[in-house]
């Protein structure tokens, strides 16, 4: 952020940061826009991150909340605009975060899911965030905005039911409860990409207040057409890559893990 500024400052109208709304210091309750950041400790946080992998990870929330104070240092808050998406989804993502879930109920079978389905989420396509960025820049709408959606709440339940009606699937879901999957070492978000227990210290990660945006014109495309255009685009890629996904389980994983929910 310093760096672009020795550059850009003075020269700009309006500095657009993309945020996260991992810069939050808590996660066990909804925030909106005004709620507590967290704080980096520690040394030099550029030597810090070319640490290892870890430390980048470790770090992520900490150093958008500092990167967020410097745009505004550097180019003032009538300049600024933060944006905080949520998980970004959606034709092109190569992390398979969302990707997962289309191409698992596309392949059939019995489907391992977490939860009993009662978990909110929130996520927002790609191409919603660039189209709401281009006209916050348009009309130089500045501010603090938590950028996600849909627009209305949603559950793992109801995200997984339009997922199928973009895909055209009828899936045979196997919830298995969260004390099952911590007992299995499964993971939240890696291994069950999208979910994080709506209970307990992540009560209010996918609780995140985007009234703000909304109020602002972000809108959001239709579950189903995003789990389409998502799955379609997967298809595209090499059968290597295909093969090899980055996020959720393997085949392997999931029919020991059904067996043992099953015994």
């Amino acid at each position: 952020m310093r760096d672009a500024a020795r550059v850009l400052k003075g020269h700009v109208g309006q500095y657009v940061f993309i945020s996260t709304i991992s810069v939050y210091a808590t996660n066990d309750t909804p925030a909106d826009e005004t709620a507590p950041l967290v704080a980096y400790k520690g040394d030099d946080p550029m030597a810090e991150t070319v640490k290892s992998l870890n430390a980048n990870q470790r770090l992520y929330g900490p150093l958008k909340a500092m990167s967020e104070k410097e745009a505004r240092t550097q180019y003032g808050e009538a300049a600024t605009t933060i944006i905080r998406p949520d998980l970004i989804v959606g034709p092109g993502d190569e992390t398979d975060r969302f990707t997962y879930w289309p191409v698992r109920l596309a392949r059939g079978g019995e489907i391992l899911a977490p939860g009993d389905g009662s978990d909110p989420v929130q996520f927002i396509d790609a191409r919603d965030l660039a189209e709401w960025t281009i006209r916050v820049a348009e009309e130089r709408t500045t501010g603090v905005f938590n950028a996600g959606g849909p627009a209305h709440p949603i559950t793992m339940q109801q995200m997984l039911a339009e997922i199928a009606q973009g895909v055209h699937v009828d899936p045979k879901i196997v919830w298995a409860a969260t004390p099952f999957l911590k007992a299995n070492k499964v993971s939240a978000w890696s291994d069950m990409p999208v979910w994080i227990p709506g209970q307990g210290e992540t009560f209010g990660f996918h609780r995140r207040d985007i009234r703000r945006a909304i109020a602002e014109g972000l809108t959001c495309r239709p579950l189903p057409l995003t789990a389409a255009d998502t799955l379609a685009w997967f298809r595209t890629l090499s059968a290597e890559r295909q093969a090899k996904m980055r996020a959720g389980l393997s085949p392997e994983s999931e029919a020991e893990l059904l067996a043992k929910l099953k015994a």
